[in-house]
């Protein structure tokens, strides 16, 4: 890298002045501006042009035309399948990462709340609650289903799964979890200290993909974390929720787009499952005559499961710890396979 070269970075985020001040610092050839915007044609062609290093919560990007020195894009988001498609990243000279892993936390806390709420009949409970009907059967209507001595299977052992499985660790419960390659059980992505499962310590047994079905059979619990591609389009179909244990209860905070809803809702409407709690959908918003929203097993945010008031800093941690490795031009954390979409 030339040591006399400027580092043009274009930051879509706003960020604070300690922040601004931090990057800078990494490197005196830096110059960083700051200019919130939702649009590409919202920035000056002389910015584009100069731009090297964009850092973006947005889904926009300009044409190849106008950043002819960009080289790489850091995404707020975990997904980005958004971003993909676009005609600038197919010159193949683009490197994209993911903020993948710099949520866990909030993530994880989401996805156990969500298992506590569906085992103990939360649901149900709300419901009597509204209808103001002392529940008179509860030790047999809402017997729980508890975390420990039961089965959680997680799909997709990422930085998400992995910290669903650390924080499970403490409830007692059996982890199963399903993940491409089983024989990489370490995580090689991005976590913060103290956090996940980075030496593959937290589950009990892991699964390849084609394992599935079977990992679903044992699990009382099914946590959906995988990311969307053209491989795990429909995923859950009505033939895996019917490999699923009679009685299971379904979360899914990854993407709508894995999950065939007619089919959960065959599944639901049937008992075979018992409940399930969805933080995305195919179509968001949910539309209003959807049936998931009157479901009396069902539990419905809208896609939130990754917010917190710290989710910016958090995400600008990465940031800085992968200019970092840029600036030595070393590999960088979260490095998406455009070909795969993740």
């Amino acid at each position: 890298m030339d040591a006399k070269r400027k580092i043009e970075i274009l930051s879509t985020n706003s960020l604070t002045e300690d922040q601004i001040r931090q990057i800078q610092a990494l490197d005196e050839r830096i110059k960083l501006e700051v200019i919130k915007a939702k649009d590409a044609n919202k920035i000056s062609d002389d910015v584009w042009r100069k731009t090297e290093i964009l850092f973006t919560s947005g889904t926009f990007l300009p044409s190849a035309e106008k950043a002819p020195n960009l080289r790489w894009i850091q995404s707020n988001w975990a997904g980005v399948e958004k971003l993909l498609d676009n005609p600038l990243l197919q010159q193949g000279n683009i490197k994209v990462t993911s903020s993948s892993g710099a949520n866990v936390s909030q993530m994880g806390e989401f996805v156990i709340m969500m298992l506590l709420m569906l085992g103990h009949k939360m649901p149900q409970m709300i419901h009597a609650q509204r209808e103001k009907r002392w529940v008179e059967d509860k030790f047999t209507s809402l017997q729980p289903k508890e975390l420990r001595g039961n089965t959680v299977g997680i799909v997709g052992y990422g930085s998400i799964g992995r910290e669903v499985a650390r924080q499970l660790f403490t409830y007692g419960a059996t982890v199963l979890a399903s993940k491409r390659n089983v024989m990489q059980p370490e995580d090689t992505g991005y976590t913060p200290e103290g956090l996940g499962d980075p030496y593959g310590n937290y589950f009990h047994r892991l699964y390849p993909n084609e394992g599935l079905p079977g990992m679903l059979q044992e699990c009382d619990f099914v946590v959906l974390t995988l990311p969307h591609t053209n491989e795990t389009q429909c995923l859950f179909d009505a033939e895996m929720f019917k490999a699923m244990k009679p009685g299971a209860y379904f979360v899914n905070v990854s993407r709508g787009q894995l999950v065939d809803e007619g089919a959960l809702i065959d599944a639901l409407n049937s008992g075979h499952l018992a409940g399930a709690a969805l933080d995305v959908f195919s179509e968001e918003p949910l539309p209003s005559d959807s049936p998931l929203w009157t479901h009396p097993n069902v539990i419905i945010t809208p896609h939130l499961a990754a917010y917190s008031p710290n989710m910016i800093n958090q995400v600008v941690e990465l940031f800085i710890v992968n200019l970092k490795r840029y600036l030595k031009q070393e590999s960088l954390f979260n490095l998406v396979d455009l070909e795969q979409g993740y």
